[in-house]
């Protein structure tokens, strides 16, 4: 009642007359006088000056009239910034992914997807998968990208690729010349590899009590960047899934071997999201867009 004798009360005050509102609005000059009354007092204070042919209006009148011309504006801009977002023109996403998927690849994509939407701000994320999964779960990301799969009920698994370890070099390393290595090849070279717990070392583990061969990297680092660096000096080997050096390998700075071991568990690249969150405007469409672009590195 409250919205619609204000509303009445400014067509009345902004036309200058009720019989110009009653016009303007379709309702009787009788309707819109007595919601104005009503809206006076419970307001208790008067919003128009009485004895008048034109409405003037009081001082409280005139603080009324300002804040529902206010309120109208805010409602058009509202509208206006809901549109634009149905229409993708704008928005926020925030997204969070592991390091070892940083690289020219996926800086080109991300520059391509704001060149063709311009009003879409981007954050991007880098930390562990842990970490990934807790932002999804708060809503702090609308999109994760992990290494792996998870087994999170309240995360949603929006796609998934397999990613096999690979072992990655220099073109002029020894190892650039085999065209697989096993285990035990590994072992007759300088390694750089994540430390223990890490998802590729574990995995490496198992690896290693089924050959009985028990690697001992020269370099440990938790930095995926600083592993395709030390491989491409040609100061070691390393062990990552062929999405974590796209670039190097395209532009022929690293190299990429097989690693032999029938039972080895390859890493999964999974796009996420929380269960039960709609991803709508800018986050779908990104979603989409990497969706698309996983499959293809893969």
């Amino acid at each position: 009642m409250w919205d619609n004798a204000l509303h009445y009360f400014y067509e009345a005050a902004n036309l200058g007359s009720m019989r110009l509102a009653s016009d303007k609005i379709g309702v009787a000059t009788s309707s819109i006088s007595r919601q104005i009354a009503q809206l006076e007092s419970e307001m208790g204070i008067a919003l128009i000056e009485r004895g008048r042919r034109s409405i003037r209006l009081t001082e409280a009148g005139q603080l009324a009239f300002d804040y529902h011309k206010n309120q109208m504006a805010d409602r058009e801009a509202l509208l206006n910034r809901i549109q634009e977002l149905r229409e993708v023109k704008s928005g926020r996403i925030d997204l969070a992914i592991g390091e070892g998927f940083f690289g020219p690849s996926f800086t080109a994509l991300i520059e391509s997807f704001q060149r063709r939407n311009p009003g879409i701000s981007i954050t991007v994320t880098s930390c562990a998968s842990s970490e990934i999964i807790r932002m999804v779960l708060d809503d702090e990301a609308h999109i994760g990208m992990i290494l792996h799969t998870t087994s999170e009920p309240k995360i949603r698994t929006r796609s998934t690729v397999e990613q096999p370890l690979m072992v990655l070099c220099a073109p002029n390393h020894p190892a650039a010349a085999m065209e697989a290595l096993t285990i035990a090849d590994l072992g007759r070279f300088d390694l750089c590899l994540p430390p223990q717990g890490f998802r590729i070392r574990s995995t490496l583990n198992h690896a290693e009590k089924r050959a009985q061969v028990w690697l001992e990297p020269r370099l440990v680092t938790t930095s995926i960047q600083m592993m395709r660096e030390i491989a491409k000096a040609g100061r070691a080997l390393t062990v990552l899934p062929r999405i974590s050096a796209l670039a190097e390998l395209d532009e022929g700075s690293l190299v990429a071997r097989p690693l032999l071991d029938d039972a080895i568990e390859h890493s999964t690249v999974s796009l996420i999201h929380r269960l039960g969150r709609q991803l709508e405007g800018a986050p779908a469409r990104l979603m989409g867009v990497l969706e698309t672009r996983l499959k293809s590195w893969s």
